[in-house]
């Protein structure tokens, strides 16, 4: 039955009315789940909180001003479309904040303390990006080279009071940064579903701040994440030499830092090693608790194999796997975690759809290319930030100016080792170190050839260091 609201219905008529949308307002969500898309529903849709239909106007309390705009310009065409389809006479869909200042409703999902991330599903956190169910502590695997990183990921997800702010987390791809954000997100959204925890990447912070200064909302944006009580920024070297948006960021940062709010953030390297990050910005981030996620060593690449095969095994009916087969694939890819768990994940749906154990010999068949292309290829680049790391220098002083002895020993270590380990010729190998001769690198690499054979120290270095990159 379909109610019309005009000027001369009833209140009884109005009553009946609100109490149906309310009872339909279910079936409309899940309409619009369809429509709009998981990510959109979980991000924008969910948190609204019908309040009332009066005069053909829908009324719905939404968490900020910021999302109640983005809402109504969005989807508010398509809230109207579902509400008309149940039944509701409704000229126009409205979106306000409570007078409290905070809806009845929290503004980020959580999932239940008895429901696991599995069991959920992605996690739409607003304003910011879906949770990926599959991140968690439980299916992080450690080792040597991500301890640290695991171990202070853990202490902040404890929540409590902030004692390191930012936690900075950085390092290659596929080594575990983002993994260890949404496993903290889960956590704190676990133990306290009330906190609201944005995680986005730094390119949506950017997309968001520069569609609120088209649209005049510059305040909204300001008040939606300044309000949070812990904000995660992935891919934070995405804002490097955008000025207006790092300006955004940094005052943002200063304004949640001076509430005691924690910050966590990651990068592909260190904030003083990022291309055209403000000054300001990288000694903010500086300043909390700075971790590198080392690339990954044999050990731990077998770990993540052996906890893939688990799951792997009962979703293939327990599919045989030939001994030396996992010790073989982490010898081989030893770049990236990803293509790694890629490789495993093809291989056992491969020998599931021929019928076939995996043997050393179907592997080699079936991941040839993948194979190929994770031949180590050791560059000029890996080279520096290893030997900057191990002689606790910056990459940036590495390929600098500056001549003094703890300088320029490790900087002739790395290029004496470029020239063994890799097939740059002298002049790229200068290029690299801030444009520097040819004839430099030469006598950088003849330096460290008469060294090693009279100075133990340097040539157990070298030793150690070539075995880092050749692992």
């Amino acid at each position: 039955m379909a109610y019309r609201i005009g000027r001369c219905a009833t209140t009884q008529q109005r009553m009946e009315l609100g109490q149906m949308t309310q009872e339909t307002w279910g079936r409309v969500q899940q309409g619009l789940q369809k429509s709009v898309g998981k990510n959109n529903y979980s991000n924008w849709i969910e948190p609204l909180e019908f309040s009332g239909l009066n005069d053909g106007v829908a009324t719905f309390l939404v968490p900020t001003n910021f999302m109640g705009n983005w809402v109504s310009q969005n989807f508010g065409d398509q809230i109207k479309q579902h509400l008309s389809s149940a039944g509701a006479d409704v000229v126009r869909v409205e979106f306000s904040v409570p007078k409290s200042g905070a809806s009845r409703k929290p503004a980020a999902k959580a999932a239940p303390a008895s429901e696991t991330p599995a069991a959920s599903g992605d996690l739409g956190l607003v304003p910011g990006a879906p949770l990926d169910p599959r991140f968690t502590f439980d299916s992080f695997v450690v080792g040597k080279p991500n301890e640290l990183a695991h171990a202070a990921a853990r202490r902040v997800a404890e929540g409590g009071p902030v004692t390191f702010n930012p936690l900075f987390l950085y390092g290659g791809v596929g080594l575990g940064k983002t993994h260890l954000m949404h496993a903290i997100a889960w956590d704190l959204h676990r133990q306290s579903p009330e906190l609201n925890v944005v995680y986005l990447s730094a390119e949506q912070f950017m997309y968001r701040f520069v569609q609120a200064l088209r649209e005049r909302k510059i305040m909204d944006f300001k008040e939606l994440f300044r309000s949070v009580d812990v904000l995660m920024v992935d891919d934070v070297q995405f804002i490097a030499g955008k000025g207006s948006t790092q300006e955004e960021f940094f005052h943002t940062f200063n304004a949640l830092v001076d509430q005691n709010k924690q910050i966590i953030i990651s990068a592909d390297r260190a904030p003083g090693e990022i291309e055209n990050l403000e000054e300001r910005i990288a000694s903010r981030l500086s300043c909390g608790l700075v971790v590198d996620l080392h690339p990954t060593d044999y050990e731990l690449r077998l770990g993540i194999l052996q906890q893939k095969v688990e799951q792997y095994r009962k979703q293939y009916n327990d599919l045989e796997l030939a001994p030396g087969v996992l010790e073989f694939l982490a010898h081989r890819i030893s770049t990236n975690v990803r293509v790694l768990e890629g490789a495993l994940t093809r291989l056992f749906a491969f020998a599931s759809l021929v019928g076939r154990e995996i043997t050393l010999e179907l592997t080699q068949d079936c991941l040839a290319d993948i194979l190929r292309a994770s031949d180590r290829k050791i560059t000029v680049e890996e080279i520096q930030r290893r030997v900057s790391e191990h002689y606790n220098i910056r990459l940036s002083e590495m390929i600098g100016p500056k001549r003094m002895r703890t300088i320029a020993r490790p900087r002739q270590i790395a290029m004496y080792l470029a020239k063994q380990l890799t097939s740059r010729s002298l002049p790229e190998i200068g290029r690299r170190f801030g444009g520097r001769d040819h004839t430099t690198v030469m006598h950088g690499v003849r330096r460290i050839e008469e060294l090693k054979s009279i100075d133990n120290q340097i040539a157990e270095d070298l030793e150690l260091l070539r075995r880092s990159l050749e692992a």
